[in-house]
């Protein structure tokens, strides 16, 4: 495990330590070099409380949307007939949606600001999701408006993760970028929570049309609320001539991409590889964890291991966030308290995973699948905010990147687990891939992992101060 070090307080490769430094009247000073807008705009400690609230808001509905048609397929299928087969090939299209506008997103976000994909693209996947159920009606072959729909949110969807880690970068500094992090992430497991418990308790007395319909308008809602409240109403527009110039000049921003690029190559791959691990084992266990439990305990409660697992899931989030700040204000390394996060997301859950191997009782098994998902979501203070280390001028477009590395191995992996579920007829050999996949990230994580920002030239920040 990685050792935490501890430094002055005048470290910093940051630029928001060196906004502080340079006198407002000196930043067009001949022979400077220029400050970055990003760093110009961060948000107060009371400003970015209020917008951490609100996405947390936000992710919660997004997955309050995208957790809709899981529930209801029963349902719909049962309605329209469908095979499992098509009921499959309706909730697998979002994925595939969902891996192509993940950089694409990241990318428009670092030009015009994460705030505007937010919106636009949460008033888009609310409206989609509330007519849901009139595309089914309407459409002559509900199959295949339910599968264009779903991949359209997919699409959707997508760029909503790369746009809050550009935001993050641009507006919040480094001491508070875990907490805020970990914070929207927990909306992800609120959300399930929420969707499952009204979610099922709407199917069952109004029927399947109204989950959609009122997660669906509560999203535009929300989307409407953020513009008014937050945006001051101004019109969330983005332009072509906006995506060619942005906040920063588009020939600086090919210069951050090539030093990006031109870094060892172990840098960029470390958090993409690690990443790719957690996604992967992340979706194995969402998708197969509900069948290991009906077919090893088929007696169990079913709310019981559905809802345990994400009630822990949501304050341990919380805590590892608040532990990274705190640890980072007080001076340790940032790239050891990275580190020392994706140890506890993935080292110490590995432990959990590999006691679900043996013979357990269902309270036991419980327990480990609780302590296995809570301490995943320490990769939110983890991996996830190391990106934005690196390089928060293109924050986005690379966490863009990653997400879908993750998205593309996470549906290969839940595949190759049912093979081997097939193959073997033991949930041991599922428990052991995963433990291996996480070992793997978590090594690539620890030995080759940094934090230091590596889009800008920092040596020439750091002689420029001298001189100022």
């Amino acid at each position: 495990m990685a050792v935490i070090q501890k430094y002055g307080k005048n470290y910093s490769a940051d630029l928001v330590g060196h906004k502080e430094i340079h006198p407002p009247d000196k930043v067009g000073a001949p022979g400077c070099h220029k400050k970055w807008p990003e760093h110009n705009t961060n948000w107060s400690r009371p400003v970015a409380r209020v917008w951490t609230v609100v996405l947390l808001l936000g992710t919660c509905l997004l997955y309050c949307a995208r957790v809709a048609m899981p529930i209801c397929a029963v349902s719909m299928a049962e309605q329209f007939g469908w095979t499992k087969r098509e009921s499959g090939m309706v909730l697998g299209s979002f994925f595939w949606g969902y891996c192509f506008t993940q950089v694409f997103g990241g990318y428009v976000s670092d030009r015009v600001g994460g705030e505007k994909v937010l919106l636009l693209s949460a008033a888009a996947w609310g409206s989609m999701t509330a007519f849901t159920p009139i595309l089914a009606h309407f459409c002559s072959q509900p199959i295949l408006s339910m599968t264009l729909a779903r991949f359209l949110m997919g699409l959707l969807q997508g760029v909503h993760y790369p746009s809050l880690a550009s935001l993050c970068s641009q507006k919040v500094v480094e001491s508070e970028r875990g907490f805020l992090m970990s914070t929207v992430g927990s909306g992800s497991y609120l959300g399930t929570l929420v969707i499952g418990g009204a979610g099922s308790l709407m199917l069952d007395l109004y029927g399947w049309q109204s989950v959609f319909y009122v997660s669906g308008l509560l999203s535009v809602l929300w989307a409407y609320c953020m513009w008014k409240y937050l945006l001051k109403g101004e019109g969330p527009i983005i332009t072509l001539e906006s995506l060619g110039s942005g906040g920063v000049p588009s020939k600086l921003s090919k210069r951050h991409w090539l030093r990006l690029l031109k870094q060892p190559a172990c840098v960029s791959i470390a958090v993409i590889v690690t990443h790719l691990c957690t996604a992967s084992t992340f979706f194995t266990l969402l998708s197969w964890l509900p069948t290991f439990f009906k077919d090893t305990f088929p007696d169990a409660k079913g709310w019981v291991f559905n809802v345990i697992p994400w009630l822990v899931a949501i304050p341990s989030s919380l805590f590892s966030g608040c532990l990274s700040d705190h640890l980072i204000s007080q001076g340790f390394d940032t790239a050891s308290v990275r580190k020392l996060m994706q140890f506890f997301s993935m080292g110490v859950s590995s432990v959990f995973t590999l006691l679900l191997c043996g013979n357990t009782t269902f309270t036991w098994a419980v327990a480990f699948v609780s302590a296995t998902m809570g301490l995943t979501t320490f990769s939110h203070s983890g991996v996830s905010v190391n990106v934005q280390d690196l390089a928060p001028s293109c924050a986005g477009a690379l966490f863009g990147v990653m997400n879908t590395c993750g998205a593309f191995s996470g549906v290969l992996m839940v595949y190759f687990s049912g093979y081997l579920i097939e193959a073997t007829g033991s949930w041991a050999s599922v428990f052991a891939l995963i433990t291996t996949v996480n070992l793997l990230g978590l090594c690539t994580f620890l030995a080759f992992a940094e934090a230091r920002r590596v889009d800008i030239d920092t040596s020439k920040v750091r002689h420029h101060n001298i001189h100022i």
